[in-house]
């Protein structure tokens, strides 16, 4: 039975699409939202979703592809959260076609994702709409420190500078019709990582209630040094970026 909602949530009545919805993060996920009160889309790669095992199913499924990102943009323009999730660990012996594929789920498909949904944020910002849209990305703790597979940590860290290059620019322009929380996750027990320490159901509930608070970096994870050093990381490459930004100007 679903517990009773809190009427301060500050995600209720809020429409949130999540990627990666039939992974153990995204089922849970999607159970916490909607106990506080939204309504979630499930994006997924699957046809076989599955929505008897879920202890609460997603309003709603949408079906798509990595490479075909653009086909999207029409079926999320209505969505006040977009929750990249989605991700690919490799097992298998590295060849060309592990890494390319690693590249476009991990790396290109988030950043295309974040372009199309920018382009949507910037047209409800244009139509002088008060509510700003967000995106939420999950680039990992694998963003900075080893995750034993140095493809899923390139890729990872691929996507998170790309982010904090992103940021940046919306901070330099003081805009805030796009909001960016990055999720930085120590290694919870899913399919893509089945010795994770940790429980995705309490990453989830972790991750709700960090989001009311915290405007950019949402971290959860065992590691201490990870709460001291990814603050850090982030604002040496967005003090950098808008140096760049400086010189290039004059």
């Amino acid at each position: 039975m679903t517990k009773n909602l809190s009427d301060h949530s500050r995600f209720k009545g809020l429409k949130i699409a999540i990627t990666g919805a039939n992974g153990s993060l995204g089922r849970f996920l999607i159970k916490e939202f909607k106990q506080n009160g939204a309504y979630v889309v499930g994006l997924t790669h699957s046809k076989k979703n599955s929505s008897q095992s879920y202890d609460i199913a997603p309003d709603d499924w949408i079906y798509w592809s990595c490479g075909e990102e653009k086909l999207l943009s029409s079926k999320i323009s209505d969505i006040d959260i977009l929750i990249l999730n989605h991700g690919f660990n490799p097992k298998e012996d590295i060849d060309y076609n592990v890494i390319n594929k690693a590249l476009e789920i991990n790396s290109l498909s988030h950043w295309k994702l974040i372009e199309i949904f920018e382009e949507l944020a910037l047209r409800e910002n244009d139509l002088n709409r008060c509510n700003s849209k967000e995106i939420w990305i999950n680039t990992s703790e694998a963003e900075i420190q080893i995750a034993f597979s140095p493809v899923y940590e390139i890729t990872k860290r691929l996507i998170g500078e790309l982010v904090s290059l992103k940021k940046s620019k919306l901070i330099a322009e003081k805009s805030n019709y796009l909001v960016i929380k990055k999720l930085i996750l120590g290694p919870f027990k899913s399919k893509l990582n089945p010795q994770g320490l940790l429980n995705p159901e309490i990453v989830a509930k972790k991750i709700i209630k960090k989001a009311e608070k915290e405007d950019y970096l949402i971290i959860v994870s065992p590691n201490p040094i990870t709460y001291l050093f990814m603050p850090f990381i982030e604002c040496i490459r967005i003090l950098y970026s808008r140096f760049i930004n400086k010189i290039y100007s004059k």
